[in-house]
């Protein structure tokens, strides 16, 4: 399996520290508001690629974080008039609304930034006594030149980061790109106790400490958006390395930024969509093969005519799966004949492509590819001759392939509950309707199927004979 690493800027094989473990820190949101379409890239993309993991056999200790406690938090909780804790449990707990709708499964671990305060404090004094931060008037700098690597993801020196960024004049700081780690309490900011009085600490300092604290000091991966590589993951690798004089993590992968109607996304330019407002017009699947359908490291154009694209995409394939559900109640036959299995075995190359797709930096546009292929392959070959027993292993394959993807799971058919409340409520309108004979049909339509209908003052019930 190869992997894009942003460190060398290169594909490398992945080697992990510990055989068939993968231990991985994603950049999760900064919890003031509802994410949008852009963070829901970077969630879906590392969401498919913990999924690929674990389908090719690893176990993967997926860590992504809540930034519970900065400036925007701050700024947020005051305009509303409430506590930055009571902000962030709020926007925590919509978070976890928006991901479980667009399928992206749960971390192994959701550490949030404030429950680390202890650790923080250590780390940051750790970074003091060896020489490498220095303290004034109640903040902390972590010192860049100290720091001989510094520059090295972002393939830069520091002279030149230096002249191209944007920093803030602090004569108190002994470098222009110093950076802090920890922050004096200023009026109506939310403190805590350290050895510099109390205060809180610097963003890049919170992913350095509870990426050590819950995976070790160097891990496999470290993943974010591409906005992320200068300067939140160079600080993060700058101090996590000082402090421990080893590797911070041996691949760094970064996802593209998502652009509206071929513009970059910006609230300043209006085109700026949360994940839940997508979702309230259309399901899961289609923004997942939408957020799949381009490598992750190239950027991606969002727009309705590319989600509608998506969506029809997505119910062909759903068209196909129907097929195959509804010829299992109508096929005799139960087992597979001889040239049924030569058939299956045939199917194997579908997969065996999707892996090696897969395999080369998690190519979900060709592994998405593939699943058109086997599509096309089973609707050429499967039909009403077919035996259940091919069927169900054709329906097994399309649903193995979409499950590294969170996609292509659900069921076409209709539950018998469903279908008799649909029912029961187009008889309710046809009443409303006084169309008797409408009514009547769908009475004696159920009747036939055992159900019995009984008109209460309180609704219309109904129960099997």
């Amino acid at each position: 399996m190869k992997i894009y690493n942003t460190l060398n800027n290169k594909k490398e094989e992945f080697v992990p520290i510990e055989k068939n473990k993968v231990r991985m820190y994603v950049c999760g949101p900064t919890v003031y508001n509802f994410f949008h379409i852009g963070n829901g890239r970077t969630f879906i993309v590392f969401d498919t690629i913990r999924r690929y993991f674990e389908y090719r056999g690893y176990e993967v200790k997926f860590v992504q974080n809540f930034t519970d406690i900065d400036d925007k938090m701050i700024n947020k909780a005051n305009a509303e008039g409430t506590t930055v804790k009571e902000l962030g449990d709020r926007y925590i707990k919509e978070y976890y609304q928006d991901a479980d709708s667009l399928n992206i499964e749960r971390a192994t671990v959701n550490p949030r930034a404030t429950e680390y305060m202890a650790e923080i404090v250590n780390f940051v004094s750790e970074l003091i006594e060896k020489g490498y931060a220095y303290e004034v008037d109640g903040d902390v700098y972590f010192s860049t030149k100290r720091f001989t690597k510094y520059g090295r993801l972002s393939g830069q020196n520091i002279e030149d980061l230096q002249a191209g960024a944007r920093i803030n004049v602090d004569e108190r700081k002994q470098d222009p790109m110093d950076f802090a780690v920890w922050k004096s309490q200023k009026p109506g900011e939310p403190g805590w106790e350290s050895p510099w009085g109390l205060g809180r600490p610097g963003w890049h300092i919170e992913c350095s400490c509870m990426a050590k604290k819950i995976l070790g000091d160097t891990i496999d991966i470290h993943a974010g958006g591409s906005d992320l590589v200068f300067p939140h993951h160079e600080n993060e690798i700058a101090q996590s390395e000082a402090l421990t004089g080893k590797p911070f993590a041996n691949y760094w992968m970064h996802s593209a930024f998502v652009n509206v109607n071929n513009v970059k996304m910006s609230k300043s330019l209006n085109n700026f969509f949360t994940a839940r407002e997508i979702l309230d017009a259309y399901e899961a699947d289609v923004i997942r093969f939408l957020m799949l359908s381009a490598h992750y490291r190239q950027q991606l154009n969002f727009s309705e005519e590319l989600l509608e694209s998506a969506k029809a995409s997505v119910e062909r394939i759903y068209n196909t799966i129907a097929n195959l559900e509804n010829l299992l109640d109508e096929v005799k036959l139960e087992l597979t004949t001889e040239d049924e299995k030569v058939y299956l075995d045939s199917l194997n190359k579908h997969r065996d492509k999707y892996i090696e797709r897969m395999d080369d930096d998690f190519n979900t546009a060709d592994a998405i590819t593939s699943i058109f292929d086997l599509i096309k392959d089973i609707n050429t070959n499967i039909s009403v001759t077919s035996s259940k027993e091919a069927i169900t292993k054709a329906l097994e394959l399309i649903r193995e392939l979409g499950g590294p993807l969170g996609m292509l799971q659900k069921s076409t058919k209709i539950s018998l509950e469903d279908e008799i409340e649909q029912l029961v409520e187009q008889r309710q309108q046809a009443r409303k309707n006084r169309d008797w004979a409408l009514a009547d049909k769908i009475r004696d339509e159920l009747k036939e199927r055992g159900i019995v209908l009984e008109d209460t003052p309180q609704g219309v019930r109904w129960k099997k004979l």
